[in-house]
């Protein structure tokens, strides 16, 4: 049994507010935090295989990274400043067309580095090739639920059925969800099949949602209906689940989310920069629904930052409402945390407490940006950043600490073999 004591900190529990224990000590027993609290009650005569000072430096769940496509890591400004229709068709599609096992594989483990430097000990995973994916997060010690991108030319009901039955319950760290990469990429055959393989394994489906007003147009003129209204209607969230993006929900769209306990993910960096729009979070919040954040892919993106995707949440719900007090920050560090746990379900990995899941990060409180300490959480949402980020542990393992890696691999190997992948599709 490995034990690991961290002391001299303050904790930010996130489980039922965001008040801070300070002089803090968190105690972890392989894989799960065995005491959280002040000190007083601490059990004794416990020896412990490494001692951490917290020096008085943040300790906190780690963010959950909620909608990613970790693979794309290798287009990272390969396709920038287009519309979503021409950067889809024109620069990625074609690419990812000529995509190998081992290319997600080490993209996939690119991209979890980064997760690691922002703070992120989970990600909720959308691309090719899911075993190569849980394959490189096992590997790597980190947390990973993936779902599927179905559409009609990838990814068939089969091969969902098979991923579903084969990446749940093997490994703590990964596991995997139904989904669809979006209406306007999926038959209604394709889709009714999905409905009718949830219903199966009383399963959630997720998928992309209204993430542009041409794919709600779209969507109305096919069908008569919503993307929202047009998934209720199959059937595809009789067992929960949720939608990516939602920018331009109806308000028909916001109650069938309530009604069947939906989660969206925002995305508000990738929908800034593919000008998608901003989504109404402060709306979506007034009804009920819960909210995780996501950074979408590295392409579209470019960068797997939690800490500006938190700003945005916030910074962009203002300008969307012209209220500063719209979306207050402690409720985008739960969006963060607790949200995406919520919406991965992860619900051993939502907070610090007896019990949970050793997830965890330490932030360095004694930066510039992170002084005067007149309000921590606060401060973690609107002036924090990567560069703050001291430690990242996942499942008990410390994976990342002061700028490095501990995943069982060679950094510079892992960045090399994804400058490989792009050179061999320079040319297309």
């Amino acid at each position: 049994m490995s034990r690991i004591k961290i002391y001299n900190a303050r904790i930010l529990p996130m489980t039922e507010d965001t008040a801070i224990i300070d002089g803090g000590v968190l105690t972890v027993e392989d894989d799960r935090i065995s005491y959280v609290g002040d000190g007083s009650d601490e059990p004794e005569g416990v020896q412990y295989d490494r001692e951490i000072d917290a020096k008085g430096n943040l300790v906190m769940p780690g963010f959950k990274n909620s909608h990613t496509h970790s693979g794309m890591t290798f287009l990272r400004s390969f396709a920038d400043d287009l519309p979503l229709d021409r950067w889809l068709n024109e620069a990625i599609f074609p690419r990812e067309a000529r995509l190998q096992d081992d290319d997600i594989y080490w993209c996939t483990k690119l991209a979890i580095m980064e997760y690691l430097t922002s703070g992120v000990t989970a990600c909720f995973d959308m691309y090719l090739r899911p075993y190569e994916i849980a394959r490189a997060s096992e590997e790597c010690g980190f947390r990973m639920v993936q779902t599927g991108s179905m559409n009609n030319f990838s990814q068939s009901l089969e091969l969902q059925e098979e991923w579903y039955n084969e990446l749940n319950d093997k490994n703590p760290l990964t596991s995997y969800l139904f989904g669809y990469h979006a209406e306007y990429t999926c038959s209604k055959e394709l889709l009714e099949g999905l409905a009718r393989l949830a219903d199966r394994y009383k399963a959630p489906v997720w998928g992309h949602n209204s993430e542009t007003e041409n794919e709600v147009k779209g969507c109305l003129e096919r069908y008569g209906l919503t993307p929202t209204e047009f998934a209720d209607s199959l059937g595809l969230f009789a067992y929960g689940g949720g939608g990516y993006h939602c920018v331009y929900l109806s308000d028909n769209d916001i109650e069938i989310f309530k009604k069947r306990g939906l989660h969206i993910v925002t995305n508000p960096g990738s929908n800034t920069k593919l000008a998608s729009g901003i989504a109404p979070i402060s709306k979506y919040m007034r009804a009920g629904i819960d909210i995780a954040i996501g950074t979408d892919g590295p392409a579209s993106n470019n960068c797997l930052d939690m800490f500006r995707e938190m700003f945005l949440v916030t910074g962009l719900a203002k300008l969307h409402d012209m209220d500063a007090s719209s979306v207050d920050a402690n409720e985008v560090l739960k969006m963060a945390t607790v949200g995406g746990a919520r919406a991965m379900g992860l619900d051993d990995c939502d907070c610090l407490a007896k019990g949970k899941a050793a997830d965890l990060i330490i932030l360095d409180l004694d930066k510039p940006e992170m002084q005067p300490l007149n309000n921590i959480s606060k401060n973690v949402v609107y002036s924090g950043s990567k560069a703050d980020v001291k430690l990242t542990m996942v499942a008990g393992r410390v994976l990342y600490e002061d700028g490095r890696f501990s995943l069982g691999e060679d950094p510079d190997r892992i960045k090399k073999e994804v400058s490989r992948v792009i050179e061999r599709m320079r040319d297309i």
